[in-house]
Order: structure tokens, then C-alpha cells, then sequence
């Protein structure tokens, strides 16, 4: 352990705020690559594993700031972004000068501009680094880290994003890592309500669905929804459909998320009939009981439409 604590001294503290369903697996793995971790949640149930773990838990993210000078935060929207960053006990009301402040939520573009001019203004750097890869990727350090801010600091953040995933890739300005992470989220959308369709189609039509997948993944037609996470109960293994559409990614997070493309479409005036479309689809999934399913459930809502 003399060896362990040694390198344990080298590593200073970094700040964690928002021990959700993403936060705490990647909170776990900072640990796990020697950091002292300083963390909090609105949510005192959320801090008692990690707390197991080591981690020291304080009341409030301005703690934190008072704490630690490298924090990343991993919250559900724009609003929980703005309250941490800018509220009575946010991290701005605290923070160091020279700070690197590293946000992981997926939220507007806009949002995550504001709050780096706000932290520029208190001499801090803050980053938007949204994720791919859910649930499954936190836990095993796989994400995928898309950034943006300046472009110095980017090697210092790369430092700690890759004790949490597998790729980290700079995208540009602040919001550009929002702007990458809402724009696959949106072809994600579209392709697996194409998929659902397509696959309902060939049932419909007398074809088995493995085969049916087999050829739709060595013709034109393959994405990774027909591929990797096929919406099909029993076509796959692994994956939510083969479990009731539990686990995965969320129709209530892929419709938010389709909201901030539906939102950022807007004020760029972009057409994205598709997009908008696939919006209204999984707002009216999570409008008829689908909310906590897996987004790949759509295959199940389509069936449930046409009344078998």
C-alpha cells in the first residue's frame, strides 16, 4: 500500500458533482485510477457507495469548488446545469482561479456558452464533454468524450476523461461537443424508428426476423440499430429487447435529447423533418407508458399502434 498511497500523493483531488445513473460509475473510475475524489448530489442516497469507495462527500458543489480546482459535473438538463454552476451554492460562488470545470451533461449548446463566459469571468476554464456509449460504458471506463472549449486546455481535461472512457476526441469551441452528442443522438433516433418499421414490415410480409436481420446487415439497408441493437425480442442477445426493453438508453433521454435537436433546428433554421418527427414519436411513447423502456422499444409501440 506504501506504493499506492505514493501514487495516490501525485494525483490531486478532483471534484464530482451528480451521482446519478452516469455519474457514479464514472466517479468510480477515477477512483479506481488513483484520484481523491470530492463529491456531492442533491440526493445524499446517491454519495453512500461512493463514499464506501473513499470519496469525501460534501453539502454543495461551491464546497467542492472550495476544494478542488478539477471538476466535472454529470447532470440530467440545462436547468440542474445552470443551478450547479450558477446558484446561491453553485460552483462559481467558490471557485478557484485557473480551475478546469468539465461538464458531462448533455444540454443545450447555448447553455453550455453561457456558462463558460460566467466561469471566464471568475478566472476559470470550463469544457462541455457530453457522452456516448450509456450505462454500460460508465462502468467499464469505454465512453466515448466529445469536447469543446479552448483548445489549450484540452490536453489537462483529456487527462482525466480518459480514466473514464475509451475515446476523447476534441470537437472545437465550447457547445461543439452538445452540437456532435445531439446530432448522432438525432441519426440514432431516425435509424432505429427505420429499423423498428422495416422489421415490422418483413415480419408482416411472412419473413423470419433473424434472417431478415442477416440480410438487412450484409445489404445497404445495415445501421447499428439492425446490427448491434436490434429492436426485435429474440433476434439478439444482449441487448434490451432481449429483456423487455429494460436497461439501455431511456425513451424519456432520447426524447430530451431530441427536444435540444428540435431546439438547436430552430434557432440555426434547419430543416430536420425527420428529426422533428422522431421527436413527436418518442414524446408520444413516454405519453403511453414506454417512458422507463429502453428507446429501442419503439418496435413494441409500432406493433401496439396497428393493434397487431
Amino acid at each position: 500500500s506504501a506504493v499506492s498511497s505514493r501514487s495516490m500523493a501525485s494525483k490531486t483531488q478532483v471534484g464530482f458533482v451528480g451521482l446519478g445513473n452516469m455519474g457514479s460509475p464514472m466517479a468510480k473510475n477515477l477512483l479506481k485510477h488513483g484520484y481523491p475524489v470530492i463529491a456531492t448530489d442533491v440526493f445524499p442516497e446517491s454519495c453512500k457507495e461512493l463514499q464506501e469507495l473513499g470519496a469525501q462527500i460534501l453539502d454543495s458543489p461551491a464546497e467542492v469548488a472550495d476544494k478542488a480546482d478539477r471538476i466535472i459535473t454529470m447532470l440530467p438538463s440545462s436547468p440542474n446545469v445552470i443551478e450547479v454552476y450558477t446558484g446561491p451554492n453553485g460552483i462559481l460562488k467558490k471557485v478557484k482561479k485557473g480551475s478546469l470545470l468539465i461538464d458531462s451533461s448533455t444540454i443545450d449548446p447555448a447553455v453550455s456558452k453561457e456558462m463558460a463566459l460566467a466561469a471566464e469571468k471568475m478566472g476559470a476554464v470550463f469544457m462541455d464533454a457530453p457522452v456516448s456509449g450509456g450505462v454500460g460504458a460508465a462502468s467499464s471506463g469505454k465512453l466515448t468524450f466529445m469536447v469543446g472549449g479552448v483548445e489549450e486546455e484540452f490536453t489537462a481535461a483529456k487527462e482525466l476523461l480518459s480514466c473514464m472512457g475509451a475515446n476523447v476526441v476534441y470537437c472545437g469551441q465550447v457547445g461543439t461537443g452538445q452540437a456532435a452528442k445531439i446530432c448522432n443522438n438525432m441519426l440514432l433516433a431516425i435509424g432505429m424508428i427505420g429499423t423498428a418499421e422495416t422489421m415490422n414490415l418483413g415480419i408482416r410480409l411472412g419473413l423470419d426476423p433473424k434472417l431478415l436481420t442477416k440480410i438487412l446487415n450484409m445489404s445497404s439497408g445495415r445501421c447499428w440499430s439492425s446490427d448491434t441493437y436490434n429492436p426485435v425480442p429474440g433476434v439478439m442477445e444482449g441487448v434490451p429487447s432481449a429483456n423487455n426493453y429494460q436497461g439501455g438508453f431511456g425513451t424519456t433521454l432520447m426524447a430530451k435529447d431530441l427536444g435540444l435537436a428540435q431546439n438547436t433546428a430552430t434557432n440555426t433554421k434547419t430543416p430536420i423533418l425527420l428529426g422533428s418527427l422522431a421527436h413527436q414519436i418518442f414524446r408520444m411513447m413516454c405519453a403511453r407508458g414506454y417512458a422507463g423502456k429502453d428507446f429501442s422499444s419503439v418496435f413494441q409501440f409500432l406493433r401496439e399502434e396497428e393493434g397487431q
